[in-house]
């Protein structure tokens, strides 16, 4: 556990990805294939479920450090981080541990889910009473399921490639499934993912995807991609992006987080019955209109995700179809290394033969050059998207993000934001370098109905959005100390402020919310820049989002 949490210390503390990359290799080299496959595990994104409830947690942190609940609350306040927080206010270690991640993980982290509720404080001190502060904090977090560290899955599977000679790409698809919480790793399933010759490869289980290929957003003039006609133009979907495996007589449909959503798109999963074995698609699961033969906004696909059961009236009020771009296996034969011109022709010939209304062919946009290019990105609202897919005719299909080379070369360009200036009402902490600073924001705009504020005026500030990202280290801590200076009421870890700051923040998309007190709902808010030259006068009101919701 403590080279563990010494490998989470120094990844945490760097910003270079390089440096993130040697570590991760290092400890690879040298840790056994049981802690490997843990430290894989969790590094790659796998989050097995809460071990001890956080109320627990803090109650025998509280028994443990001998102090009152109140005291607890107070440091909890200033750090912002519960598992920071406990590895801070205990007393030091009484013994060194030199047990592995994975020992630990067997021997007491999974096995505290099945102890009775009087003994997990007792477990939990004991533990507490072998490690120094690093190994405590990464243990409170891999027990309440928060483990978080800025390291890609990208670097991991470098990282795995560069420890072990393998090819990255051959390490990418054997980590397709490796985080999933339903199967825990070991030994065996790690040893599987550095195996040098392709064997394994051949055995994988039919249900699992490609590892997907991934857009970087267009920061250039386009011109400097080239000629117009060396590229593909199509739409860039707000919806989910997804894999369609049709194999073994059978279908599922993973979406880029490798969670497996077949059972929420039954209509698809039927779909897919008329196409051939050993077919991979990959493409967009989109809510769809299909009287206007258009997509519905994200909102009503979020509908399919969070509820617990698909009724009827969910089935009806969201559906859905699959819009395909891509065809990574044919015939059972992996079509990757392919160019995208010759995939693109192969599914456009397998889905005009296999028509069905919940698969639709992702349309090719004509233009004859960047002009015009530009001309269907200024329309792209209109069509219900967000803004342009540019993929390179001649490249294969990658892994992860690519910018350029014989695979990759895919770029979204993605239409400019919706823009409104807002004032900042309420302010709470942020967490881990952050937990000092007030810098998770809420902000709200004017009322625009002829009501009466507090203060007289004929209008009021309406809350409609939260945002935390956007700002300078600098222009953060400016902010903070001067939501210090105007608080005027504390609400447990957030203020409410005197309104004195206007900020322009971006969104890509905004429709009704009857959940919302300003009946405006707005996807990605972000911060795009502390207006300091105007007043809170000059922001915007509720009449100009509900302006955006025809637009």
């Amino acid at each position: 556990m403590q080279r563990f949490a010494a490998l989470y210390a120094e990844l945490d503390a760097s910003t270079s990805i390089r440096r993130k990359r040697d570590a991760l290799t290092a400890y690879l080299r040298t840790a056994s294939a049981d802690d490997a496959a843990w430290a894989v595990y969790f590094l790659a994104g796998g989050r097995p479920r809460r071990s001890v409830p956080a109320r627990a947690l803090r109650a025998a942190a509280c028994a443990a450090a001998a102090i009152p609940d109140w005291l607890f609350e107070e440091c909890y306040q200033s750090v912002g981080d519960l598992a920071e927080t406990i590895a801070h206010l205990l007393p030091a270690a009484q013994t060194h541990d030199t047990m592995g991640l994975a020992q630990w993980m067997h021997e007491r982290l999974l096995p505290l889910r099945e102890v009775p509720a009087d003994d997990v404080a007792s477990r939990l001190t004991a533990y507490w009473a072998t490690l120094d502060a690093s190994g405590r904090y990464v243990m409170n977090k891999l027990i309440t399921g928060g483990f978080r560290v800025g390291v890609s899955r990208q670097t991991v599977t470098y990282a795995l490639g560069a420890a072990f000679g393998i090819d990255d790409k051959r390490i990418a698809r054997r980590m397709i499934g490796y985080t999933d919480t339903k199967v825990l790793p070991d030994a065996r399933r790690f040893r599987a993912l550095i195996e040098p010759v392709a064997e394994g490869d051949a055995q994988r289980d039919p249900a699992l995807p490609y590892p997907f290929l991934l857009a970087h957003p267009l920061a250039e003039a386009p011109q400097t991609l080239g000629a117009t006609g060396d590229w593909l133009v199509e739409w860039k979907w707000d919806g989910i992006r997804a894999q369609l495996v049709r194999r073994a007589g059978a279908a599922w449909l993973w979406s880029r987080g490798e969670e497996l959503v077949t059972e929420r798109f039954p209509e698809i999963v039927g779909a897919v019955a008329s196409l051939p074995d050993g077919i991979v698609l990959d493409g967009e699961v989109l809510a769809w209109d299909h009287a206007l033969q258009r997509p519905k906004a994200f909102g009503a696909l979020q509908t399919r995700i969070t509820r617990s059961a698909l009724t009827a009236r969910v089935l009806r009020d969201a559906p859905v179809v699959f819009v395909a771009y891509d065809l990574l296996e044919h015939d059972g034969v992996d079509q990757r290394d392919c160019t995208q011109s010759v995939r693109r022709a192969a599914l456009e010939s397998l889905m005009e033969a296999h028509a069905n209304p919940h698969l639709r062919l992702s349309p090719r946009l004509q233009a004859s050059d960047w002009d015009a290019v530009g001309a269907l990105r200024a329309g792209a609202r209109a069509a219900d998207a967000e803004g342009l897919m540019l993929k390179r005719l001649a490249a294969a299909y990658g892994v992860g993000r690519v910018k350029s080379g014989p695979t990759g070369d895919w770029w979204k360009w993605k239409v400019d934001p919706y823009t409104v200036d807002a004032v900042l009402i309420y302010a709470q902490r942020g967490h881990g370098r952050r937990a000092s600073l007030y810098t998770d924001f809420t902000f709200a705009v004017w009322s625009d109905d002829g009501g009466v504020s507090a203060d007289g005026e004929g209008r009021r500030l309406v809350p409609f959005a939260k945002a935390y990202t956007g700002l300078t280290d600098d222009e953060l801590a400016a902010v903070d100390a001067v939501v210090r200076k105007t608080t005027i009421e504390k609400f447990g870890p957030v203020r409410s402020v005197r309104p004195t700051l206007v900020f322009e923040l971006g969104f890509e998309g905004v429709q009704p919310s009857p959940r919302h007190r300003s009946g405006i709902a707005v996807r990605f808010p972000r911060i795009l820049r502390w207006r300091t030259d105007k007043s809170i006068d000059d922001a915007d009101t509720l009449g100009t989002l509900r302006a955006m919701l025809t637009t």
